[in-house]
């Protein structure tokens, strides 16, 4: 059996919420180490969505969302994203006690 791997592709407001993560354990927290072993883990987590893209929670909008919305949960911090059909599409990163159904 071929193994599919998707491609990744992340949304523009996604990176932003990365470089925003970062920034804010790094300056804010005075934890840059902790903000390179945090993205050390965001990038493991989503690679491994390359093969297999159905490894995250199905997420259940309250707000009618269109797309079919999955989640992978890395430390404090939610990863959003879609799979289509030849890639998975990273839609948002937000920090796991925020209001995230507002900012889908």
């Amino acid at each position: 059996m071929v193994e599919k791997n998707y491609d990744l592709h992340y949304l523009d407001v996604a990176r932003l919420d990365l470089v925003d993560i970062v920034q804010y354990i790094s300056e804010q927290l005075h934890a840059p180490e902790a903000a390179v072993h945090l993205v050390d883990k965001f990038d493991k987590g989503i690679s491994n969505l390359q093969q297999f893209p159905f490894a995250g929670h199905r997420y259940k909008s309250t707000g009618g969302l269109k797309d079919e919305y999955r989640m992978l949960v890395v430390e404090n911090y939610l990863v959003f994203y879609v799979v289509m059909d030849k890639y998975v599409e990273i839609r948002r990163i937000i920090y796991s006690k925020r209001d995230y159904e507002k900012l889908l």
